[in-house]
This record gives structure tokens, C-alpha cells and sequence, in this order.
């Protein structure tokens, strides 16, 4: 295995990204701390960015690289209250860092869509789930999409450090973001490639510090 820490492999492999390495950098220790002290961490997109969201997800709730067993007093109470199914949940369970992707709740977004505005059907998520201390990572590859930018204003309003995840210019995004990772293309697929490899990166530095 590559024993170099991914922001390294990172420029290794996308030397188009390098001038972003302080602001990856950025957003993977306001996760940390954000994980730290309790907190959570809240994903919103739409369309191909909307998938992405559902996949920072998968990476923070399950080992992704790094192995990730249960804390030993969670396994030793399974152990005391299933029995023998027990011994397979500690054994088999891994430890998860909190991330929730607000584009996964297809009845509270129809709700919202229908009895206020789907315009704001990430915003009303986190007025719901925010708290000061969390993380809010947008992705938008224009930067103006306005579900997104709904969302990132309340989080800003309930003290939730917010980051974007845009293409080239940044959009109206930028206005509402603590950290702005902007990858140099404007073609949406284009801009999709490589807000890929970004948070593959940013989950792993964040799974390495605590794993």
C-alpha cells in the first residue's frame, strides 16, 4: 500500500488541484474538529452532485481504508445483550463518523416541496439537523444552485462551518462558504471528475486521523 498521505498522492495525481491543497486541507480539519466535539456532518446536491453527496456518506459511515472497530465497551454490552448475535455485531459492525446526505429523505423533501417550497428543501433540513459546530458540505458545479444556497445560509445562520464544492468561478456560493473548494472546470461532468477524487481525499484524511 502507498504509505504517502493522500494530500500528497492527491497532487501526485492531479496536479490541476495543487493550488487547492490549503483550502482541502481546511475542510478536512473543520470535519476533524467537528468530530471532535460531537459533531456531524450534513451533504446536499442535486442531480450527479446529489450521488456525490450519497457517497461522502457511504465513505464516513463505514470503513472506507482504514479498519474501524467498535469502540470495546460498545462490543462488550452487545456481547451482554444479544448473546451470540452479539459476538457478530461487535465483531462484524465498524465505527461510524456521523454524515447524513439531505438528498435521501425522498418523503420529508416531497413534503417540504409541497406544503412550502422546494426551493428549500435542504434549508428546512438543516434548521432541523444544524447545530453550531457541524459541518455543511454544498456541491454545486455552477455554485448557483439555490437549494444549495438556501441550505448554506441557514447553516451560516445556526453556526455550521459550510463548505462549497463548486467549479471554476465559485458562483454565488462562494458568498455563503467558510471554505470554497472551486476545481478549475466549468463543464459540469468535467467539474464532477474532479470533485471526486477532492472528497475521496478529504474522507481519507479525516478516517486516518481518527482510525
Amino acid at each position: 500500500m502507498d504509505k504517502k498521505k493522500p494530500i500528497e498522492q492527491l497532487a501526485e495525481r492531479y496536479k490541476q488541484l495543487e493550488f487547492l491543497i490549503p483550502e482541502i486541507e481546511k475542510a478536512a480539519a473543520a470535519i476533524i474538529d467537528s468530530y471532535s466535539k460531537g459533531g456531524k456532518v450534513l451533504v446536499c446536491g442535486n442531480g450527479g452532485s446529489a450521488s456525490d453527496a450519497d457517497h461522502i456518506v457511504g465513505e464516513l459511515m463505514k470503513s472506507f481504508e482504514q479498519k474501524r472497530p467498535l469502540k470495546q465497551e460498545i462490543q462488550t454490552e452487545l456481547k451482554k445483550i444479544a448473546g451470540e448475535r452479539g459476538v457478530y455485531l461487535a465483531t462484524n459492525l465498524q465505527q461510524g463518523l456521523p454524515a447524513i446526505s439531505l438528498n435521501a429523505h425522498s418523503a420529508l423533501i416531497s413534503a417540504v416541496a409541497n406544503d412550502i417550497d422546494a426551493t428549500v428543501v435542504y434549508a428546512q433540513q438543516v434548521a432541523g439537523y444544524g447545530n453550531s459546530g457541524d459541518v455543511l458540505i454544498g456541491l454545486s458545479t455552477s455554485g448557483n444552485s439555490q437549494n444549495v444556497i438556501d441550505a448554506l445560509a441557514v447553516a451560516k445562520a445556526k453556526g455550521v462551518v459550510t463548505i462549497g464544492m463548486t467549479g471554476k468561478t465559485g458562483g454565488k456560493m462562494k458568498d455563503v462558504c467558510d471554505i470554497l473548494i472551486n476545481v478549475p472546470e466549468t463543464r459540469t461532468a468535467f467539474v464532477q471528475e474532479l470533485h471526486l477524487p477532492v472528497y475521496h481525499t478529504i474522507c481519507m484524511m479525516v478516517e486516518d486521523y481518527f482510525f
